[in-house]
């Protein structure tokens, strides 16, 4: 066997590796992700990389170094360390949604936006309206997540006010009102919402380039946005009002014994299939022709 096809094969073992753990809750191997993507990246220089040559290596990095920094702790370590408590006058977080978000999103947006620098161009109508039509429900959920959240919060703030001769205060009612919560809620889709529209923007180019394998794995990033964006309205410090919208949260899939994270490994399984995808796209066969657009065509 090639040695190409190989490593291909090889990084989607170690990727099914890798979800595997994630779905029980018990790494096989705590490097399989991150063999994954670096025997990935080893099949794109094996197969041939795509002018410009640095694109691919480039996109793969951030996503190997986001690996390597989430890789499981070893079985049995304990968690040491400084603990430190807050006083008890701190104030609302607006941006821990956002933090949550951005954590779980950046690699995925800074190896999107490197294939869009390296692939720019004019994408064909119809895929333009496919990536419209594709983006409407992500934004669409996205408004309707921070909405009934904020509805939410709006009717389950109780605040008393205690008026004195000289001072205002408040007792009996949590730390926060609307005014705080509807900007962190809005903070914390942002980095889900700008990886789903980037990643829809670099389906249209590749597929405009007739890398249609590759775009099929841009599409799926943009799906894992959802999962991503209910992590981050999640993380929001609120407490807990009803999500009943709530689709793609990590209990979305009711967790068992048996599988205590289904939700998580299939996101895991998601944004590895799309990178698996998106790299296979991108070299192997034709890999010796240069990314350049396809002719213009009406429609």
């Amino acid at each position: 066997m090639r040695r190409a096809p190989l490593l291909l094969i090889l990084a989607a073992v170690s990727a099914v590796a890798h979800v595997v753990g994630v779905l029980v809750a018990a790494p096989l191997w705590r490097g399989a992700e991150v063999l994954s993507l670096a025997l990935l990246l080893g099949y794109a220089v094996a197969a041939g990389l795509p002018a410009p040559r640095w694109a691919v290596p480039a996109a793969l990095v951030p996503l190997v170094v986001d690996a390597v920094r989430t890789m499981p702790a070893e079985p049995g370590a304990g968690d040491f360390g400084w603990t430190v408590y807050g006083s008890g006058d701190s104030g609302f977080d607006v941006t821990a949604g956002f933090d949550a978000a951005f954590a779980g999103s950046w690699a995925a947006l800074v190896a999107v936006a490197v294939l869009l620098v390296a692939f720019r161009g004019r994408g064909r109508r119809r895929h333009l309206i496919a990536a419209a039509v594709a983006a409407a429900p992500v934004l669409g959920y996205a408004a309707v997540r921070v909405a009934d959240v904020g509805a939410a919060v709006a009717a389950s703030t109780r605040v008393v006010e205690v008026r004195t001769e000289t001072t205002l205060t408040r007792v009996g009612g949590p730390a926060y009102d609307q005014a705080d919560a509807v900007p962190a809620l809005v903070l914390a889709v942002l980095p889900p919402l700008a990886l789903a529209l980037a990643a829809l923007a670099l389906a249209v180019l590749l597929a405009g380039r007739g890398r249609r394998l590759a775009a099929t794995g841009a599409a799926l990033l943009a799906a894992l946005a959802l999962p991503l964006l209910d992590a981050g309205i999640e993380a929001v410090p609120l407490p807990g009002p009803d999500d009943s919208t709530a689709l793609f949260a990590w209990y979305a899939i009711a967790p068992t014994a048996a599988m205590p994270q289904p939700m998580a490994a299939l996101t895991a399984a998601v944004e590895l299939t799309a990178y698996l995808l998106l790299v296979a796209g991108l070299t192997g066969a034709n890999r010796a022709a240069p990314a350049v657009p396809a002719p213009a065509a009406a429609g």
